[in-house]
């Protein structure tokens, strides 16, 4: 199977401190990866420089061609009053000008992500599992071949966090999206990764998810 992501020696400094240095590790596309690791060990620092959203000290890594990212972040409350439906909220990552093609894919992402028959419902008076599934389609309106999910099952309650998680598990066997899924729940990891990379002391591991036995000391 083809890499569709390799990272070579990245390493991250702010100030004098280092977040993590050496790390290399190869995704596969279609694979279904957690990236686990205790608070403050970088976790975070490693997914906004994927997303170019910082820049390393040092290393480097590379996409294969032409690839597009989705990502669906942490659980952000969100105000009761919030004005927007559902569908709405799914929208704003759509293109202005709404042709069929784009109206089509809209509603084929509300299907796939069980959100079609409360399409109507406003954002404030959804349920937590319900909002994050809103962030997944909009994620998904961009065709993407690999999603991130930074922490975004916590503060989901068990039967959310299973309604989700399948979710991605059906996308990544029906279309084949390679998943990153950081998390600090080891068993919801079990259940539905297949791999791992363990970031702690400013090093990565890399093996098979159901042979983790992290410690997060």
């Amino acid at each position: 199977m083809e890499d569709i992501l390799e990272v070579k020696d990245l390493a991250m400094r702010f100030d004098k401190k280092t977040v993590f240095k050496n790390v290399n590790f190869k995704l596969k596309k279609g694979s279904m990866t957690a990236l686990l690791g205790p608070n403050g060990t970088g976790k975070t620092t490693l997914i906004n420089i994927l997303m170019k959203l910082l820049v390393p000290s040092n290393g480097s890594f590379k996409f294969s061609a032409d690839v597009s990212l989705g990502y669906v972040p942490q659980f952000r409350k969100i105000d009761a009053e919030y004005p927007l439906s559902i569908e709405a909220f799914v929208v704003l990552n759509a293109p202005v000008i709404k042709t069929d093609k784009t109206k089509k894919a809209i509603k084929r992402q509300l299907e796939e992500t069980h959100l079609l028959g409360i399409k109507d419902t406003r954002m404030g008076e959804a349920s937590g599992g319900q909002k994050q599934r809103a962030y997944l389609a909009q994620a998904l309106l961009d065709n993407p071949d690999m999603i991130i999910l930074d922490e975004a099952t916590s503060s989901l309650d068990p039967t959310a966090k299973d309604e989700l998680m399948g979710l991605i598990k059906h996308l990544n066997q029906k279309h084949k999206i390679t998943v990153l899924f950081v998390t600090h729940d080891v068993p919801l990891a079990k259940k539905y990764m297949k791999d791992y990379l363990y970031l702690n002391h400013g090093t990565i591991q890399q093996g098979k998810m159901d042979e983790f036995k992290g410690d997060y000391e």
